[in-house]
């Protein structure tokens, strides 16, 4: 049974970064969670996907990864939930046996990736024949107000921020992607493509700034009162009241409408903040 949106909603109830709200709707779309399907999220951050995946079913689910800082902050997420393993390990040598899973999630890791390829080779490895990958990445043609900053550096002088507060939709990263350069690379590992979006081209004046830059600092330092860190922290959306009253509620508001004009799927050519894809492995590829 498909999650239905109203759930995937609830779930993203907290969530100032609309494109982060797309692409949870796209990986639930794509990834339809089973009761005896295994899952690996790759690489699982501080366990958003694992969490939300929990939330809504009881399949086997593993998180990888690589930054020890990380996944200790995993652990504290959803390390009491059952069915959650949680791995410390690379993309390039995954520890799991060939044709293991049922679908892997990799939402916003290939552009921190030198060999793009050699890591998605990795994933088509260890899944199932038939079995699924969601990705999705950042694109290169963005649009200026959901990074202003960077846009404009980019525009006039070739050049970008790629660490600390002001970094933007560049933060850590090795690359953007254009939709030919992410295809290609899909191609190029063995994956058979069924589905590509690209999607969030309006967006409030310097929103990733703002949520990645000063929101989760602050919410991370436990500087924020409980109640609006409970409307801020993406794990904790059944503790959020929804009052208005809860400036962080409030502001949500605002994003949200500038979030309205947005589609799941944007004509191709315009600018948006992700492009993603759908690849399933074929049955031919068989153990």
């Amino acid at each position: 049974m498909m999650v239905d949106l109203t759930t995937i909603e609830h779930m993203t109830r907290n969530e100032a970064d609309m494109a982060f709200k797309k692409r949870v709707r796209t990986i639930f779309e794509w990834i339809n969670p089973q009761d005896e399907s295994l899952v690996l999220d790759c690489a699982c951050g501080r366990g958003f996907y694992l969490n939300m995946f929990r939330y809504v079913s009881r399949c086997r689910l593993v998180g990888l990864e690589l930054d020890w800082e990380i996944i200790q902050k995993a652990r504290r997420n959803v390390g009491h939930l059952p069915g959650v393993l949680l791995n410390n390990a690379d993309i390039y040598a995954l520890p799991y046996p060939d044709n293991t899973f049922d679908g892997v999630i990799l939402s916003e890791i290939l552009e921190h990736v030198e060999r793009d390829v050699d890591g998605l080779k990795e994933v088509y490895r260890v899944l199932k024949p038939g079995g699924v990958v969601a990705i999705t990445v950042p694109n290169a043609n963005y649009p200026f107000w959901w990074d202003p900053i960077n846009k404009t550096l980019e525009t006039l002088f070739n050049r970008h921020i790629g660490r600390g507060p002001l970094a933007g939709i560049w933060a850590n990263h090795v690359r953007l992607y254009t939709m030919e350069h992410l295809r290609a690379s899909v191609l190029a590992a063995g994956f058979i493509i069924e589905e590509e979006r690209a999607f969030t081209h309006y967006s409030f004046p310097f929103i990733h700034n703002l949520v990645y830059g000063l929101g989760k600092p602050l919410l991370e330092s436990g500087a924020l009162p409980k109640a609006m860190a409970n409307a801020a922290d993406r794990t904790t959306f059944d503790q959020n009241s929804g009052s208005l009253l809860n400036p962080i509620n409030l502001g949500l508001k605002v994003l949200n409408f500038f979030d309205r004009p947005n589609v799941m799927n944007e004509p191709p050519g315009r600018s948006t903040v992700n492009l993603c894809i759908k690849g399933r492995k074929g049955n031919e590829h068989t153990a």
